[in-house]
């Protein structure tokens, strides 16, 4: 025995060494976690034992593909090198480590991406005003790109946002990209695009996984609206000077050149300046100018004739320069040479279209005479005057307006308190509408006024209007609506300038307040006397119609008086009357509901099957009104003791099992506020015959009676106790509506 003592201690301490030295031995790998790695870069995964001085290290793939790598063993660390990181590095890689007899795995995952710039923003054209732009978004070298999403965003705006979820069939770096196309407004100038890129590879907080770019807007308007302003005029006299302004609109603001159109069609540069001036002007100075505004994206060109002539003799034309005429008016023209004793005299309009007149030349003076204006005679009209080979002209600009008639002021629906109406106010056959302007006031105080600034594709008579939307009050009553035209036609003197009209506001109330009084009280015994009287407030005064309402829910019209009486009431007079307060502004409703009362009538009271059973059966007793006010209904019986209340539903008391006790009066009274009324009735109940044989028969039923009979007790105890329990009240009575 104290020899295997020994034996078991020995082995038990050589298990314990074991043990301990296979604690010691340990392995690790670093990074602890499956790593990320972008595709290019360097990554090391070191391999490191514990409890193991020379340990031996091997690394492989999962799959056992190549490595991919360079290993560096030194000491108790192996370290496995993959520079450049690829799409061969993308495994789960092993580390072993032998230690003597044992041996130690420890295994890591690389996950590769490539997400190493920033998106990039292409623009398909500089942006203009009004005119498409493709705008691109590309995120080079992504990988993988199943999970890449991109936003693009003006502002905070989001523009379009893409999901590259399709199966990637290949390992590649690719390129991919998002497309928005939108007009470019005036309102961009200034916002940002930004193009935002997000690479879902993981939650590791080392790897980009988001990247943008931002770009901001140039917005860009071509050349337009080139002007040229002349001064003094276009036709000019020798030695004489002449200053030529252009203006042109554009973003940005576009720069002026002035040339002249050579005779071989050529252009000669004159300035850079928005104004050319010429001085001593020749004869050869003749020609086309021409100014022209450019910027980045494009230009505008204008061009404009100085003629040059000799200075012999003096043209003037009358009534002046310009001339404000109304359409259907006649106007006359009058053209004067001095220092010609003998002139010649022609008349056009400057764009050469038909003069849509009559001319009339007497000695040194030229009429022409335009009857009855129209559209055809808008037009600069130029009077040219030649005496021998000397040749002047004179312009006029003839400008037409339409202003025949005062505004008129039109409303929406009638004036109700507290109900919007749109006021309209309308200027008819106007023209140029561009040069309207309307005002429309209430009192002193102005609504609202409106301009009509604008290009006008046509020309044409047009009505113009305003319109506000207000909401009248009876403070409004007796106040003065006034519509106020006026047509700008430059600054010349022409009657009429301003145009009025005005409308005194009448402001009605709609019906409200209604109410109804009832006397002597909405609830009468039939045969009774009732008024009732309406009254609604309104403006104006609402008119009063009473109707009764029929069970379909119409309404019968019964009076248009104030009062409605009536002398001695019936029942079926009872139901809801309704008053109505009747104006232009609308309808106020009010109802009161009539109740005749009628006393208790017409009451039954019945026992089914009979009012003589046999004990044991079961009995209904039953009371019924024929009245059509409410009743009340009160069911019991008759007893020397006293009457004993019976709870009944809807006046009908049900007996399960007749017992020679139920027997007796039992009595029902109807009852309401106006009256009641009484019903009774005996019931009889006979006892169960005995029988004088005894047959086997009987014997078994005996048995059986023995188990059924406490059964059927148990039931009749609580069928008595559910029917008969406790006493009755009138509170507790049930009513009867009929």
């Amino acid at each position: 025995m104290p020899g295997k003592v020994v034996v078991i201690f020995g082995a038990s301490n050589i298990l314990w060494m074991m043990f301990a030295a296979s604690q010691a031995f340990q392995i690790k790998i670093s990074p602890e976690s499956n790593i990320l790695a972008q595709i290019g870069d360097s990554v090391s995964l070191t391999c490191s034992t514990v409890g193991c001085d020379s340990p031996s290290f091997s690394w492989r793939t999962q799959i056992d593909s190549p490595l991919n790598g360079k290993v560096r063993n030194e000491g108790t660390k192996s370290t496995l090198i993959m520079d450049p990181v690829s799409f061969d590095n993308e495994h789960s890689y092993l580390c072993t480590a032998t230690c003597g007899s044992g041996k130690l795995e420890k295994g890591i995952e690389v996950e590769i991406y490539s997400f190493p710039k920033d998106p990039e923003i292409h623009l398909s054209s500089l942006l203009e005003v009004g005119k498409p732009v493709t705008v691109m978004c590309l995120v080079p070298d992504v990988y993988p790109f199943d999970r890449l999403e991109m936003d693009l965003l003006k502002d905070d705006n989001l523009l379009e946002h893409k999901d590259f979820l399709e199966d990637m069939d290949r390992k590649s770096l690719e390129t991919k990209s998002l497309e928005v196309t939108f007009t470019p407004v005036i309102e961009d100038i200034g916002k940002t695009l930004v193009c935002r890129a997000k690479l879902h590879i993981g939650e590791a907080d080392s790897v980009p996984t988001e990247r943008e770019t931002t770009k901001e807007l140039q917005v860009y308007i071509s050349p337009k609206n080139t002007v040229i302003t002349v001064n003094p005029s276009t036709i000019l006299q020798e030695g004489g000077s002449v200053t030529m302004m252009c203006s042109s609109d554009g973003l940005p603001a576009p720069e002026i050149f002035w040339s002249k159109i050579l005779d071989d069609g050529n252009l000669q540069p004159l300035s850079g300046n928005a104004t050319l001036t010429l001085i001593a002007m020749r004869i050869e100075d003749s020609g086309i100018y021409v100014c022209e505004g450019v910027n980045l994206i494009g230009r505008k060109r204008k061009e404009v004739e100085l003629i040059v002539q000799e200075k012999l003799f003096t043209v003037e034309i009358s009534p002046g320069s310009r001339i404000a005429a109304q359409i259907g008016d006649s106007v006359v023209l009058t053209c004067s040479a001095t220092g010609c004793t003998s002139p010649s005299f022609s008349w056009r309009t400057q764009i050469d279209s038909p003069l849509s007149g009559k001319v009339r030349n007497e000695g040194t003076k030229s009429t022409l005479t335009l009857s009855s204006v129209s559209f055809a005679n808008e037009h600069s009209y130029v009077c040219t005057v030649t005496c021998g080979r000397r040749k002047l002209e004179r312009g006029i600009e003839v400008e037409l307006y339409s202003f025949l008639r005062d505004p008129k002021i039109e409303m929406s629906d009638l004036l109700v308190s507290g109900n919007p109406v749109t006021v309209s106010c309308k200027v008819p056959d106007v023209y140029p509408f561009d040069r309207l302007e309307i005002e429309l006031l209430k009192g002193e105080n102005i609504m609202k006024n409106k301009d009509f600034w604008g290009d006008m594709d046509s020309q044409s008579l047009e009505t113009k209007s305003l319109e506000v939307t207000f909401i009248p009050t009876t403070r409004d009553t007796g106040k003065v609506l006034v519509c106020q035209a006026k047509l700008n036609i430059g600054e010349m003197e022409f009657e009429p300038k301003q145009r009025q009209s005005t409308q005194t506001l009448y402001v009605n109330v709609a019906p409200g307040n209604t109410t109804i009084l009832v006397s002597p009280s909405s609830t009468i015994k039939e045969g009774s006397f009732v008024n009732l009287t309406c009254s609604s407030n309104g403006l104006p005064a609402p008119k009063i119609m009473w109707s009764k309402q029929l069970n379909n829910g119409d309404l019968q019209p019964l009076s248009e008086s104030t009062t409605f009486t009536l002398m001695s009431a019936k029942m079926e007079d009872s139901g809801i009357y309704v008053c109505e307060g009747i104006n232009h502004a609308g309808i106020s409703r009010k109802e009161v509901k009539l109740i005749i009362q009628v006393a208790p009538k017409d009451i039954q009271l019945t026992a089914f099957p009979s009012e003589s059973v046999k004990e044991g059966d079961t009995v209904t007793i039953s009371c019924t009104c024929g009245n059509v006010t409410e009743t009340w209904i009160i069911l019991k019986k008759k007893a020397e003791t006293g009457d004993k209340m019976l709870k009944s539903i809807d006046g009908t008391y049900i007996i399960r099992k007749a017992q020679l006790e139920d027997a007796g009066v039992y009595e029902c009274e109807s009852k309401n506020e106006v009256g009641s009324l009484l019903r009774s009735l005996t019931l009889n109940v006979k006892g169960r015959e005995d029988n004088d044989y005894f047959s086997p028969e009987l014997l078994v039923l005996y048995f059986a009676s023995s188990l059924i009979i406490p059964a059927i007790g148990m039931i009749i105890y609580f069928a008595r106790k559910a029917n008969m329990k406790g006493s009755y009240s009138l509170v507790e009575a049930q009513k009867s509506k009929v």
